[in-house]
């Protein structure tokens, strides 16, 4: 699903970055009403319908639908799929699976993006618990180092040190992104790499910060729905993003 265009990366003046924070504020909204949803039985369409209301009625427009023909406007990825898992009223939640849910929105002109996993049900493996707890922390690792002067090797670095010190492995193929007026700007943020490489944070970046970690091997694969991408050894995948601004008063996360 991404595109990044043009490499140049455009800066947000402080009224662009409000804009950005409704934006992401919405996606917030969106995601706590799904994760209230969320129970064995309930279908990946059945949240991919209670989105697209709630998204009509915070008079914005969904992101994803239609975006290079992408049918949805959730990516619901359960267990071993990683990112893009189509909804489907034929794929219910079960107990003790994890479910990714992964929504943007467009307000004026600006778009938010943000993602969540969640455990279905009070019965989960403590090996999956584990994970989800060391993607949520890593992406706040990676977050922390949004700072003015650093690099997205900066970000990449402390994401992937915390995700393999904890035994997990990180996703190389799919990437965070710049955002602003488009869903994916310049520069891709990789979830791996070291301090210094790639591109310097300055003020005005915005990124969507989204660590995606595998239980097993980081090696994926692309079903043939050219969409769903799971992981080769059919290990647990999680996933969970921010949109942080780069500001002289440090990371500012927009989708909180």
């Amino acid at each position: 699903m991404m595109s990044f265009g043009e490499d140049r990366i455009i800066r947000k003046s402080p009224e662009e970055i409000e804009k950005m924070r409704r934006s992401g504020k919405m996606v917030r909204q969106v995601l706590n009403h799904l994760k209230g949803i969320v129970a064995a039985g309930v279908t990946t369409m059945d949240l991919e319908k209670a989105a697209e209301k709630l998204i009509a009625e915070l008079g914005a427009a969904p992101a994803f639908k239609g975006y290079y023909g992408y049918p949805c406007v959730l990516c619901t990825s359960i267990n071993e799929e990683i990112v893009h898992g189509i909804p489907s009223e034929k794929r219910a939640l079960k107990t003790g699976d994890i479910v990714s849910i992964d929504c943007g929105v467009v307000c004026d002109g600006y778009y938010g993006d943000a993602a969540i996993t969640v455990p279905v049900g009070d019965e989960l493996a403590a090996e999956l618990k584990k994970l989800l707890e060391v993607t949520e922390a890593s992406l706040y690792k990676g977050i922390a180092q949004a700072k003015i002067g650093n690099t997205v090797g900066h970000v990449g670095s402390a994401i992937q040190k915390h995700v393999e010190a904890n035994g997990f492995s990180v996703v190389r193929e799919f990437v965070g992104h710049g955002i602003g007026t488009k869903l994916h700007e310049a520069p891709q943020i990789p979830n791996f790499g070291k301090k210094g490489q790639g591109a310097e944070l300055t003020e005005g970046m915005v990124l969507a910060i989204e660590p995606m970690v595998n239980s097993g091997r980081p090696e994926t694969k692309v079903l043939s729905d050219k969409w769903t991408a799971v992981t080769l050894d059919g290990s647990y995948s999680a996933h969970f993003e921010h949109c942080v601004a780069v500001t002289r008063q440090g990371p500012v996360i927009l989708t909180q």
